[in-house]
């Protein structure tokens, strides 16, 4: 059994409690491409991933998928259910080998009411949780596909060490990937960023792809905003 208090939610607890709430959680591994949690399920636990990554997404009655998103070390997913007891929104699968603690709804709510440390990580989580819906959601109403991915390569990217302004997305992302969380065909993304390339914009290296002038991609956006 780990340490509950190498969860941030949970790193304020006392020594006595986390160990008395880590003897009611289920601790597991889960191999790449394992299904954690499906859509609809109507399980109400809250998972903690303490290594590894996890994907969330959502699968349409048609067999469409959308990316929601990635969850790596120290984030939690699951709350919702925990929350309000209505089936789980998405899906969720381990990327890599992972593991997690699964803890019982109940008690998570307990000790989110009873807690204020960690009431107040789960109250900011939900807020940035909103916040990232509300953007994707405005990126969907006002921007076309091509600025949809300008967006999420932005996203992804972290600065570029020792190279000025220029951002990285590494490892490089696969074309089906970024098709699936901006809502359109691979063979879209693959002209979208040809295009990117031929305009010096983007550039392949073998750690992923630069970005060569974030400013610009970002001004693309802004101008599209004000159509």
């Amino acid at each position: 059994m780990d340490d509950l208090r190498a969860i941030p939610l949970f790193k304020d607890l006392g020594e006595d409690r986390a160990k008395a709430v880590a003897a009611r959680c289920l601790w597991r591994n889960y191999d790449t491409n394992e299904l954690i949690i499906d859509y609809e399920d109507e399980s109400d636990e809250v998972h903690f991933v303490l290594s590894g990554k996890c994907r969330v997404l959502f699968r349409s009655p048609t067999g469409r998928e959308i990316i929601l998103g990635e969850l790596g070390e120290g984030t939690y997913f699951g709350e919702l259910a925990a929350i309000d007891g209505t089936p789980r929104s998405a899906n969720v699968t381990a990327m890599h080998r992972s593991r997690l603690c699964i803890m019982p709804g109940r008690l998570f709510m307990d000790l989110a009411t009873e807690v204020p440390s960690v009431s107040r990580h789960m109250l900011s989580n939900l807020a940035t949780l909103i916040r990232g819906l509300n953007a994707r959601l405005a990126e969907h109403s006002f921007l076309q596909t091509k600025e949809r991915l300008y967006a999420e390569l932005l996203r992804q990217s972290k600065s570029r060490s020792g190279h000025g302004a220029q951002r990285i997305v590494s490892p490089p992302p696969f074309h089906h990937d970024l098709a699936n969380r901006i809502g359109c065909r691979r063979e879209v993304v693959s002209r979208e960023l040809s295009a990117l390339a031929k305009a010096g914009l983007t550039e392949k290296s073998r750690g992923g792809l630069i970005l060569c002038d974030p400013d610009e991609l970002n001004r693309r956006i802004s101008k599209a905003m004000e159509r």
